[in-house]
């Protein structure tokens, strides 16, 4: 099976890219590199890839490929990602893709949703049918991709919605700046957690790995077994507070202290029901839990002498890698390359 994975060279699409080429897949990648430097150990340079913003491909780059993983997208950090160009990079072109897809007679859109959409759901852990609420644009623009990828559907084209949980583990291109990650990360360089609220949210949590291995399952799932179009990426148990992820890095790592900024409650808190992609692909089962998934970090960071420095750098925090982009005029404000650059 040929496939095109977009966002390749990204937290995910690096793990993604590594699962799929071990499984035999024909793998080409589609990213325009924005985070080129950004990496954590070595960046394999051996999947074949366009060097392109998704919002410039064409039907002819997609006509080779039986199926598509689209990861490509704007980060969820409202400070860069305003809502005008959140619509035209994780909608519009999102949208557009999968039209292309279609015409171009790829069978298998593979899509990454995210568990955000939810919004606000405690008390009870929430599954593919419940209502969707979600906060915020970057949200709003993902239950919009998924409502217009349902309608795109027929016997020939399959969208698949991967609703993904809270990411954390590591991966070739590390982010600091997803909850587990950043924790650990900060009991490695300041032996203690300093939460930005109250920590009383939930989160759903699923180690990149896993997600990667979601993805691969999918590709070769049954037609049959995917009637169902959307699908929860969540591990068994594996919804927990932010602020008993602080407390199980201290029981870990047992020289970590850890605060909490009482007075400000986070609105997202989110439990989810991952218990239909486990019944739809029974050949899937999740391999990491999050205790494992600490402790893998925690030799990672350590192991590479993570220090303050780079623990708050733009290496490892996507906002802050496009922030300085735009400023330093490499990229433009609708985070295009700068002509000049190449003049």
């Amino acid at each position: 099976m040929r496939v095109l994975v977009t966002g390749h060279r990204g937290y995910i699409g690096s793990v993604l890219t590594s699962v799929l080429t071990h499984a035999r897949y024909d793998v080409v990648g589609l990213d325009s590199d924005l985070y080129k430097g950004c990496d954590f150990g070595r960046v394999s340079d051996d999947v074949p890839s366009f060097e392109l913003d998704v919002r410039d491909i064409e039907l002819i780059d997609l006509m080779s490929f039986d199926a598509v993983i689209h990861l490509a997208a704007l980060t969820n950090d409202e400070s860069v990602s305003q809502p005008a160009l959140l619509n035209e990079i994780n909608h519009a072109a999102t949208v557009r893709l999968a039209s292309l897809c279609k015409e171009a007679g790829v069978s298998r859109f593979l899509f990454a949703s995210t568990c955000s959409v939810y919004g606000r759901v405690s008390a009870h852990a929430i599954d593919e049918t419940g209502p969707a609420a979600p906060i915020g644009a970057y949200a709003n623009t993902k239950l919009q991709c998924e409502r217009a990828l349902r309608a795109l559907r027929d016997d020939r084209f399959t969208p698949i919605i991967l609703r993904c949980a809270t990411s954390y583990g590591v991966s070739p291109r590390m982010r600091l700046d997803t909850v587990v990650n950043d924790f650990v990360a900060s009991a490695i360089v300041n032996n203690r957690i300093d939460m930005r609220t109250a920590g009383r949210a939930w989160r759903p949590l699923v180690h990149v790995e896993d997600v990667a291995r979601a993805f691969a399952a999918c590709l070769t799932a049954p037609q049959e077994a995917l009637r169902e179009t959307t699908f929860n990426i969540v591990p068994p148990n594996e919804n927990i507070r932010v602020v008993n992820i602080a407390e199980r890095i201290a029981e870990l790592m047992p020289a970590i202290t850890w605060t909490a900024s009482n007075a400000v409650f986070d609105d997202r808190s989110y439990r989810v029901d991952g218990a239909r992609l486990l019944a739809a692909v029974p050949q899937f089962r999740y391999r990491w839990s999050l205790n494992r998934g600490i402790r893998q970090l925690a030799v990672a960071l350590s192991g590479a002498g993570l220090t303050p420095g780079e623990w708050r750098s733009d290496r490892y925090r996507r906002a802050l890698r496009l922030h300085k982009l735009v400023e330093s005029e490499v990229l433009t404000t609708d985070l295009r390359r700068s002509e000049r650059i190449f003049a």
